[in-house]
């Protein structure tokens, strides 16, 4: 039997009728999609929908939506259920990569997913009160429990960190986030809206590209166009700036968490060259009106192609330069190395993305697995790791500034011509639109359902942290919990992006 058999194939950055995604009764959805997901698949979303578009509340039942990706086939693959109420079978007690996603559903929904191990709110609870209710709790005379957040000392997104620990090992971390209940995917609905480009690209600011590519991949599919080969060029090199500015910044911080100051401050600058980079491009340092639905909203005549060319090499040579002394330091490799270990096994359970999951030795890059747009026609090596730990998050790191500046030195080199910017249509009806982008922090999903108006039905946005938060959980299980700054940082997740 295929793999993919039963479920609706599609490829990314395209769409279907809603009429042609296959009905499961909720019973049938769950193992099917569990078989799936056994058979090479990986969740990038599950979600409800309210199966009256006009209404759009609970009461005529919701359905639940799977999607699932086959990275070796480069393929989508796509399924619904019947309108559920109540109560469904847990997936999550089959594939826990499906613990958060069901937890949200239950949560935005009141559907209780039977035989979840451990169902609590995601982001809330009694309304909008923060989801503080029941942790879980390691019994013992010797074990005491440390809360971290959700106030933090720094100007950083609201946490709470709840340690449960025998002196200084961690035996378990649980994590709640979602403090400032943000409300992007209700914001959406019924768009696409004047504020709704802006409302994506600060979904997450510093992921601001990958997410406003996204949208935009969804609204061309509902509309059936596709931007310019121009604009797809403009649109990869945003992509790895941002990846570049991001990563450096990481090793600069990761370097600061072990008290090694000379990469850590070299790199502190050198993000900021990246940032001016992307501001050069298109006036705003994070990227913003860059992208647009069709294309791009600027272009790079020559002048200003030559003048990107310049300033990014000697960034490239200074990050080479930060990140050997990084290397060559001892006291470094002995607190990176072992430190906040997370097995291939587990990273696989659970579903990470991104740098997480090729530090764990999993190749795993929507960039090559699905491709779309520039990426169709340039890709940079994938980077993989086999540790599992902070060094191989670092490492990781490393390897793509330097394979993301290579790239940009050879697309620099040979830009195509034409136009920045296509027509863009209205959305097409009762349609359903997937859109995978390969941000820096990994995979960045965005589903769309449209009504019989073409206007938005439900908007599903799945950031990479949504994925990888549970990957900090057990990457700090057996260390000290002095080793959760380091940890932390060598993750670097996302707080708002995960409060959608």
């Amino acid at each position: 039997m295929n793999a993919t058999q039963e479920f609706a194939l599609l490829a990314n950055a395209t769409s279907l009728p809603w009429a042609d995604v296959p009905e499961f009764s909720a019973a049938e959805l769950v193992p099917a999609t569990a078989d799936k997901l056994a058979r090479g698949g990986r969740l990038c979303a599950w979600f409800g929908v309210p199966a009256d578009p006009v209404r759009r509340d609970s009461a005529a039942g919701i359905r639940l939506v799977a999607i699932v990706a086959f990275d070796t086939d480069n393929t989508l693959a796509a399924a619904r259920s019947t309108p559920v109420t109540g109560s469904y079978p847990a997936l999550t007690a089959l594939q826990p990569q499906a613990h958060l996603f069901e937890r949200e559903v239950w949560e935005q929904h009141g559907l209780t997913p039977v035989g979840h191990p451990w169902l609590k709110p995601v982001r809330r609870m009694a309304g909008n009160a923060p989801a503080m209710g029941e942790f879980f709790r390691v019994n013992g005379r010797e074990v005491h429990e440390v809360a971290v957040g959700p106030v933090h000392a720094g100007v950083i997104e609201p946490g709470h960190f709840r340690f449960q620990c025998a002196g200084e090992e961690v035996l378990h971390l649980e994590i709640a986030l979602g403090y400032q209940h943000r409300g992007a995917e209700h914001a959406i609905q019924g768009g696409p809206h004047r504020a709704s480009m802006a409302q994506m690209e600060t979904v997450a600011g510093d992921t601001t590209i990958a997410h406003a590519t996204a949208y935009a991949s969804v609204l061309e599919a509902l509309a059936g166009t596709e931007p310019p080969l121009r604009a797809q060029w403009l649109r990869a090199i945003a992509l790895e700036l941002e990846r570049l500015a991001n990563h450096s910044g990481d090793l600069g911080a990761l370097a600061n968490d072990v008290a090694f100051l000379p990469t850590a401050s070299a790199c502190g600058k050198i993000r900021g060259d990246f940032l001016n980079l992307t501001a050069l491009l298109c006036g705003s340092r994070f990227g913003r009106r860059l992208v647009r639905p069709g294309g791009c909203g600027y272009d790079l005549e020559a002048a200003r192609i030559e003048q990107l060319r310049q300033r990014l090499g000697p960034a490239l040579a200074e990050l080479e330069n930060a990140a050997l002394w990084l290397w060559d330091a001892a006291s470094v490799r002995a607190r990176f190395e072992n430190t906040g270990t997370v097995t291939t096994r587990q990273a696989a359970d659970i579903g990470l993305v991104g740098p997480a999951a090729r530090a764990c030795g999993l190749v795993r890059d929507v960039r090559y697995d699905h491709p779309a747009g520039w990426h169709r026609f340039a890709q940079s090596p994938i980077a993989v790791w086999p540790g599992g730990d902070v060094l191989a998050r670092a490492r990781v790191r490393w390897l793509e500034c330097q394979r993301s500046g290579q790239f940009l030195q050879e697309q620099l080199a040979n830009p195509p011509d034409g136009e920045t910017r296509a027509p863009v249509t209205a959305a097409a009806p009762e349609t359903l639109a997937v859109a995978l982008v390969e941000g820096w922090r990994g995979e960045v999903c965005h589903v769309a359902l449209t009504d019989a108006g073409g206007r938005f039905w439900r908007y599903k946005i799945v950031d990479p942290s949504f994925h990888n938060w549970t990957g900090m959980t057990l990457a700090l299980r057996g260390m000290a919990i002095s080793d959760f700054p380091l940890c932390n940082k060598s993750f670097n997740l996302s707080y708002c992006g995960f409060d959608l």
